[in-house]
């Protein structure tokens, strides 16, 4: 699924930016990662930095930091959650974000409270792809995977 030449996935949870996504894993931990959106203003992913496994951090303060060749910043979280593990592959390839933005998660997380808790503040499913679609018309953005 699509909109302006960028993936969308409706099964996974967005915040409300549609900057990061998340999925649910089966052991209780959710991935994170960076929506084709993001990878498209962000342009090529030169590096990332994930905070280190054992670190709480608090909704709205950075899982990790991405880096690109016009633009750093953070990857928002959108709860308080305790961090498990960086993807090794990302943090040895970070082009893998532009390549394949849904296959490549940057961070695992445990969120301190549930799981539904957790989840209560995103968006998944139809309203998601309205969202998404919304903004990437909005702002124009034509979503493109640099070359490696």
């Amino acid at each position: 699924m699509e909109c302006n030449g960028c993936e969308f996935r409706p099964e996974l949870y967005y915040d409300g930016e549609y900057q990061i996504w998340i999925r649910v894993e089966n052991d209780g931990t959710v991935s994170v990662g960076m929506t084709d959106l993001s990878q498209t203003i962000a342009g090529r992913i030169l590096h990332v930095r994930v905070r280190r496994p054992g670190t709480l951090r608090p909704a709205g303060k950075p899982v990790a930091t991405i880096e690109s060749g016009k633009w750093a910043g953070p990857v928002p979280n959108p709860f308080d959650c305790t961090i498990e593990a960086a993807n090794p592959e990302v943090l040895n390839d970070p082009a893998l974000l532009n390549r394949a933005p849904f296959d490549a998660w940057i961070a695992r997380v445990r969120p301190a409270a549930s799981l539904e808790q957790a989840l209560e503040g995103l968006v998944t499913g139809e309203a998601a792809r309205a969202g998404y679609c919304t903004r990437a018309r909005r702002e124009d953005i034509r979503c493109e995977r640099p070359a490696s």
